[in-house]
Formats: C-alpha cells, sequence, structure tokens
C-alpha cells in the first residue's frame, strides 16, 4: 500500500499546483480584458521633428543565420528614423558563412549613408548576453533596441515605441511578437497560440496589475542607463532576458508593454527547432528561479501579489514537470483505483484535472474570442485547436521536464540557436536553405515509449472492472497522439 499512496500523493501534488496555475490564468484573464478595453494614457515624446529624435543603437545578435541574415538587414535599413541619430551594431558570432554574407551585404548600406557596424568576437563568451554586453560598451544610443534574426520590425517601430522612455522610470519597451508563416503547419500554428496566450494574457494580465513581466529577448528597446543599473548582461543562464528583466525591476525600473505594435518573425519549423528553443526557454526558466524568487520574496517595496506573481511567473516552466509527472502517475492509478475501491471519494476529487482543464478551455477560449471576434466560428475553430495545443504540450512535457530538473539542478549547457530557414510555408523546399537534420535519437525513442505507454492506458481503460474505467480515457487520448506526434514528425519529416 505504501506505494500506492505515494502515487496518490505525487499525482494530488502535480494536480493542484496545475490546478493553482489555472486560478492564476483566471485571474490574468480579468485585468486582460480590463485592459483590452481601455486605451492606455501613458506620456509620450513627440517625435514629429527629427531634430527631437534621441539616438537610438540597434542591436543584432547573430549566430549562423545565413538564411535569413539578408532579409533581416534589408529590413533594418528601412527603418524610419533620421540615420545621424540611428547606430546599428550587427553582433556577429557565426562560425559558417554568415559573416562573409555580411561584409558583402556591408558596402552598399555604408554608401547610403548608414551607420551600421560589424562586430566579431574570437570568443562566444556568455553566448547572446555576451555579445549584447560587448556591443553595449561602443553602443551610442541612449536607448537600445533589439532584434532576433527572424524579426521584421516595421518602417515606423523605432517612432512608435521611443515616445514612451518619456517617462523617466521605464526601462524597457516590449512589443508583441506576430508570426509569418502561422498557419504553415499544425506545428506553426500550436506554437503561435501558445505565443498569443504570453503575450496577451499573461504580459498583458501582469503589466496592467503592476506585477513582474518580462523582456522577450527581442523586439523591444531598453534604456542604456538600465541595463548598466541592473548589472548589465550576464550569461549564467539560457534567458538572459528574463534575468535582467528581473533584476532591473528589483531595482524599481518599469517595462512597458504594448500589446497594439506587433513585430513579425518565423516560428520554428522543425520539431528538432522546436524542441531546442522549448528546451533553452524552459531551463533558463528555472535557472532563473534559482537565481531570484529569494530576492523577490524578501523584497520589502513589494506587495503580496507582486511577490505571489512574482514566483508563479519565473516558476512557470516547472508546470511542465507538473504535468510530465501527472500523466506518468494517471495510467498505474487505474490499477489503483480498481484495487481500492474504498477510496471512490479520493478518486472523484483526483478527478479535478477535468475541472482544471475546462477552466483553461474557457479562460483560453475567451481570449480566443477577443482576438479573433465573437462568434461560432471562432469557437468551432478554437476546439480542434485548444485540444491540439494540450495534447502537443503533453508531447513536449518529456523534454521540457528535463530541462526544469537541468535548470534547477545547476547542471550547465550551452546556448543552442534556434535555427531559422526563411521559410514562410510547408511547400517552400527545405532543400534550399542547406539544412541538414540530425535527429536526436534518444530524445525521439523516449517519445515514442511515452506514445506506447500511453496506448497500453487506453487498452487499460477497456479492461478494469465489468464495465471498464474511461475517467482517464480523454486524457491518455491526447497524451498519446501529443507523444506520437512529436515521435513520427521526428523521423518522417523530411
Amino acid at each position: 500500500m505504501s506505494w500506492e499512496i505515494l502515487l496518490i500523493v505525487g499525482y494530488v501534488t502535480a494536480l493542484t499546483i496545475i490546478f493553482v496555475f489555472a486560478l492564476t490564468q483566471i485571474h490574468l484573464l480579468r485585468y486582460y480584458l480590463k485592459a483590452s478595453k481601455t486605451a492606455a494614457n501613458v506620456p509620450q515624446w513627440d517625435l514629429s521633428q527629427e531634430r527631437d529624435c534621441p539616438k537610438v543603437t540597434v542591436q543584432l545578435p547573430l549566430y549562423n543565420e545565413a538564411n535569413v541574415v539578408e532579409r533581416l538587414l534589408a529590413c533594418i535599413m528601412q527603418l524610419d528614423y533620421p540615420k545621424e541619430a540611428l547606430d546599428i551594431q550587427i553582433l556577429d558570432d557565426s562560425t559558417d558563412e554568415t559573416s562573409s554574407l555580411i561584409e558583402a551585404l556591408l558596402p552598399q548600406y555604408l554608401e547610403r549613408g548608414h551607420n551600421i557596424k560589424h562586430i566579431t568576437r574570437a570568443q562566444r563568451t556568455g553566448y547572446k548576453a555576451g555579445a549584447l554586453k560587448e556591443g553595449l560598451v561602443s553602443a551610442q544610443g541612449a536607448f537600445i533596441a533589439i532584434f532576433d534574426a527572424d524579426f521584421l520590425p516595421d518602417p515606423l517601430w523605432l517612432k512608435r515605441t521611443i515616445p514612451f522612455f518619456k517617462n523617466p522610470e521605464i526601462s524597457t519597451v516590449q512589443t508583441r511578437w506576430a508570426h509569418i508563416n502561422h498557419n504553415a503547419s499544425l506545428l506553426t500554428k500550436i506554437q503561435a497560440f501558445a505565443l498569443d496566450i504570453h503575450f496577451t494574457l499573461e504580459q498583458l494580465g501582469r503589466n496592467t496589475l503592476g506585477y513582474f513581466i518580462n523582456f522577450n529577448g527581442t523586439a523591444g528597446v531598453w534604456r542604456k542607463t538600465a541595463i548598466r543599473d541592473a548589472g548589465n548582461w550576464q550569461g549564467d543562464t539560457l534567458t538572459e532576458d528574463l534575468d535582467l528583466s528581473y533584476r532591473a525591476q528589483l531595482r524599481s525600473w518599469k517595462i512597458l508593454y504594448l500589446p497594439h505594435i506587433s513585430t513579425p518573425a518565423e516560428l520554428p519549423m522543425t520539431i528538432e527547432a522546436a524542441r531546442a528553443q522549448q528546451f533553452r526557454w524552459n531551463k533558463g526558466g528555472a535557472e532563473n528561479f534559482q537565481k531570484s524568487i529569494r530576492k523577490v520574496l524578501h523584497h520589502p517595496g513589494l506587495t503580496r501579489g507582486q511577490k505571489f506573481h512574482g514566483a508563479v511567473h519565473l516558476l512557470s516552466s516547472t508546470l511542465f514537470l507538473q504535468v510530465f509527472v501527472l500523466a506518468l502517475l494517471s495510467v498505474p492509478l487505474l490499477v489503483v483505483k480498481q484495487r481500492h475501491p474504498e477510496l471512490v471519494g479520493l478518486f472523484w476529487v483526483m478527478n479535478a484535472f477535468g475541472m482544471t482543464t475546462l477552466m483553461l478551455f474557457l479562460t483560453y477560449g475567451t481570449l480566443h474570442q477577443s482576438l479573433y471576434g465573437r462568434s461560432l466560428k471562432t469557437w468551432l475553430n478554437f476546439i480542434p485547436l485548444f485540444f491540439s495545443f494540450f495534447s502537443i504540450a503533453l508531447g513536449f512535457s518529456l523534454n521540457n521536464s528535463r530541462a526544469v530538473l537541468e535548470g534547477h539542478w545547476g547542471k550547465k549547457s550551452g546556448f543552442v540557436r534556434t535555427p531559422k530557414f526563411n521559410i514562410v510555408s510547408s511547400e517552400t523546399s527545405q532543400a534550399k536553405k542547406n539544412y541538414s537534420r540530425k535527429i536526436p535519437w534518444i530524445p525521439v525513442l523516449l517519445e515514442g515509449l511515452m506514445m506506447t505507454y500511453f496506448g497500453w492506458g487506453l487498452y487499460l481503460a477497456f479492461h478494469m472492472g465489468d464495465q471498464g474505467d474511461f475517467g482517464l480515457f480523454a486524457f491518455h487520448l491526447m497524451a498519446a497522439f501529443g507523444f506520437g506526434y512529436l515521435f513520427f514528425k521526428s523521423i518522417f519529416t523530411p
């Protein structure tokens, strides 16, 4: 009975944490809806006269971005901002042909009067954080705009963001990410759905309440003095953006999120790229929890709400670990239920997972309606999207749980970039993108094993008692689909 008690305790603990997370999502929804209905009244500079435009440095951190560097530079050169007030830094750590492509493109831009520098390093120390820090030494601007290689700001981007720095308390202005390949595949649709939740419900909801939010690493602007005051860029976590965001806010700087300004970017097109990005984000989140949670909880100037939501925010990546534990324990739970019918009351309580799913379904459904219009058609489009998202999130839970555990245990690893392909649809030929696939066989085989495991859970449902036990059937079906999707896409996608 002891192992059964441990199983039940583990399941209930994971379920409780997920339930609390769902409650915080509902809380944020309330303030997201409130904020989305009222125009932000924030003081702004008038930049209608070019002489009033403050100097801005645009930093472009690159590492082996041969597929997209030409597109990126062409876009940045279209920024509608006085050339004498614009300082462009290409922070290039590449080891492939990217550097030679940049050198070939630079003369034409210099001839047009652009102030652009190609900065390289002998060692990739500190990865992206190290590149940004080194660039800051020679940055001429009072404000630092940062764009990753796949981001394409519109020409008026700087004139729409820089005015908000009239408020001297603002350290950072963050814009919303948009997606140039949203409909390319089920994978890109799911990623877009997850990012839309973050950039609407979470970022806007937290910002409205005055809680901690984060700079997202790109498509935003920093005040240079705030970067230095907060301790500069540091490369001891895989999410240097989250790290600096918390250090700045703990120093009483404010981050302003602008949902009405979107910056298009390319979503990862392959399972390998998405898996690597998810691993880095979730491990970095756990590393930042370890680095910042004590400072947040013991800060005398923060309210209880700020501390609670700050802790939830820093722990958000750890939710994947709870989801994986919940899923893993749910199959033997069927056997425990069969062997101990006297615990029927407890098992009814444990069915709260269905309630949690319903809470998230209604929360994200309301968000989806507010973004895409309140209609029956919108709901009908949302239903398969939600369950696909739920299933594939379950599929990623093994990969992300490993990332979270490594982050909490302090195991260091290199910054693995997310490859960009300049691909905007599933029909675009990947062969032309100089991309050689390397299947990570151990993670893939483990995902295949998990698919089989939940398939066994589906089989057990029909053989529990005289009438079967189908209480977890839908959950196991989604888990089998999620792990199966990752398994087969990893092997058979060309």
